[in-house]
């Protein structure tokens, strides 16, 4: 299977998911290596797998009990968890699982299709979000936007009254 068929799951997102994915399968390796050292008729326990693993043997077409499309995911694992790109997300709060889901599946349509991101949190930046990348950084928080326009903002808040406002009222007037 050519590298440009596997596919990532849209729930693996993170590069510790891509590490949680490769400590599964190289631990069903150990545990099929561990199998043909036993005597024949011992009871025989596979490894659980977790969800992100069955989707990613599942969408690519792959058999665990095949040697060579273990070691093939593996080798997939490794070569995306040394050179995928990774986007670090600063959100004012948690985002729900939907939005990363949604928010994942774009970036790997449009950027890159096994695009890894990691989030935290920022307070103060409101809403929007900051988002690194190893040699770029860019700010879409509401914060940076306020002070892009500060002046804007101040001019509004202390803009000149009315000239009505200003004029005395008849009652006043006639005083």
């Amino acid at each position: 299977m050519a590298p440009e068929t596997i596919k990532l799951p849209v729930s693996v997102t993170s590069p510790g998911d891509v590490n949680r994915l490769l400590r599964e399968v190289e631990a069903i390796d150990e545990r099929f290596l561990q199998l043909r050292l036993r005597k024949a008729g011992t009871d025989v326990k596979l490894p659980k797998t977790s969800q992100f693993l069955e989707q990613a043997v599942t969408l690519n077409g792959l058999n665990l009990l095949q040697p060579a499309d273990r070691l093939r995911l593996r080798q997939i694992l490794q070569a995306i968890k040394e050179r995928a790109p990774v986007l670090h997300m600063s959100f004012g709060a948690d985002p729900s699982a939907d939005f990363m889901t949604k928010l994942v599946t774009w970036l790997r349509q449009e950027i890159h299709p096994f695009v890894l991101v990691t989030t935290g949190l920022q307070p103060n930046i409101g809403a929007g979000c900051v988002m690194r990348t190893n040699n770029h950084s860019f700010d879409f928080s509401l914060a940076r936007n306020f002070a892009r326009h500060r002046d804007l903002l101040l001019n509004g808040l202390v803009s000149p009254a009315p000239a009505a406002a200003l004029s005395p009222r008849p009652a006043e007037a006639a005083a």
